[in-house]
């Protein structure tokens, strides 16, 4: 009976260190494979185009080094010692449960949420104020897609590559492209580099979200609070933007418009959130084949039917688009794009007047005369504002000023909505102590 247990117990022990030497393999494997998947970040455009020409890669676009010591230097271990215990380049029995630890480290980085801008001609200035903006409220690392016309890049450079002290903050820049087969009609389409938008699906090839903007917008709450609305997306919801106008009266679409556009009013392209990947991979029903087309396809199509019938360019086929798959359209409140038509014949966004502004658009040049100098005292506030904690806290009184000789107008007589949210992000960013963020 003894030499059947002691038999017994022999073969416990040896599965029990084979299941162990099992574990600690998978564990290595594991982590090598977590070390050779990663790939580096692309510094420059994915080359889309036959004729196309890669853009210059912007500070922090760079890759990490390819090189990495070998976790264990031949020795072993082969009795049991906790893992704590264990020298650095010692492997033993219980290698597993350090390798698994550091393996759930290294796959878990922080969250990156992406930005595009399109910035041509003398939008520069008003460019960089849109990213401090972005940058002054921000939590989680944010990389930047900058396209830009050729003449702009070093000035973008001079200004950005200053800020190489905030390490949440990267930045990469582009050439403005076409398919060069049609580059001169979207060129002429609106604005000079208003339709490059339509192609960054195509372009940032490595991108799943992203948030596109205009070089007019204003953060007055963190970027991170948009990002988190891709969560809310349902399963056929690719895209999200704010209706164009909320009361019909005013509308534009719904008086105008010579073609099909999303919802009652329109939608307003100028804050887009975006799932890339859901945008390549979907096929469009349309009003010019019964075969659905995917994004790459569906754009010239649409463009050569209606291009004598669109006012607003590519935010036209957008809505057009829209139309046709309206389940596909994720629309979210007139807060996130706050424009001078919510207020200029009267306050008509309640979200605004109840929780404030959350993202400021200043479209039709209002940053920059004196039509609608609530929207402008904002603009100048933040673009005179640096990246200090002191110099972000105490912007809110000579604002609050500001905006009280505004009073004469329609958007002054609500200029507290331009202020509420703003206080909560500063306080929320900048008077929360670090453990509590």
């Amino acid at each position: 009976m003894r030499r059947y247990l002691r038999v017994v117990g022999l073969c416990l022990a040896c599965g029990f260190c084979s299941l162990l030497y099992a574990f600690s393999q998978l564990a290595v494997s594991l982590e090598e494979g977590a070390a050779g998947g990663r790939r580096p970040q692309a510094a420059a455009m994915v080359s889309w185009l036959a004729d196309g020409e890669r853009g210059g890669p912007g500070r922090g676009a760079g890759s990490a080094g390819s090189g990495r010591p070998g976790r264990c230097k031949g020795s072993s271990l082969c009795y049991w010692n906790p893992y704590w215990m264990l020298p650095s380049a010692v492997c033993g029995v219980n290698c597993f449960w350090e390798a698994a630890f550091r393996y759930s480290l290294k796959t878990q980085p922080t969250e990156k949420m992406h930005l595009a801008v399109v910035a041509c001609g003398e939008r520069l200035e008003e460019t960089v104020t849109m990213l401090k903006s972005a940058l002054i409220f921000s939590v989680k690392p944010l990389q930047v897609h900058i396209f830009a016309e050729d003449q702009l890049h070093d000035s973008f450079k001079d200004r950005l590559d200053s800020w190489s002290f905030l390490q949440r903050f990267n930045y990469t820049l582009y050439p403005i492209t076409f398919p060069s087969d049609s580059a001169t009609e979207w060129k002429k389409l609106f604005k000079p580099c208003a339709s490059q938008r339509l192609f960054l699906p195509l372009i940032l090839k490595e991108v799943d979200s992203l948030l596109y903007v205009d070089t007019d917008i204003l953060f007055l709450r963190p970027v991170d609070d948009i990002w988190s609305l891709l969560k809310k997306f349902n399963s056929t919801q690719i895209a999200a933007m704010a209706p164009e106008h909320e009361e019909p009266r005013i509308g534009w679409y719904n008086r105008f418009a010579r073609h099909p556009y999303y919802g009652k009013t329109g939608v307003n392209s100028g804050v887009m959130l975006m799932n890339l990947t859901r945008m390549r991979r979907k096929y469009f029903k349309n009003d010019m084949t019964t075969a659905r087309l995917q994004w790459g396809d569906i754009l010239m199509p649409l463009l050569k039917k209606y291009k004598l019938n669109i006012t607003w360019g590519d935010q036209d086929l957008l809505n057009i688009m829209f139309f046709h798959n309206p389940e596909s359209l994720f629309v979210f409140p007139c807060q996130w794009n706050y424009r001078p038509d919510h207020c200029i014949y009267g306050s008509n966004c309640r979200e605004a007047e109840e929780e404030g502004v959350f993202i400021l658009h200043g479209n039709r040049g209002v940053y920059h005369d004196d039509k609608q100098p609530a929207f402008r005292a904002v603009y100048e506030a933040l673009r005179n504002c640096s990246f200090e904690d002191d110099a972000v806290r105490s912007l809110l009184k000579p604002l609050e000023l500001e905006l009280q000789k505004t009073v004469h107008t329609y958007c002054g007589k609500t200029y507290k909505v331009f202020i509420k949210q703003l206080t909560k992000s500063i306080r929320n960013r900048y008077d929360t102590p670090p453990k509590e963020r």
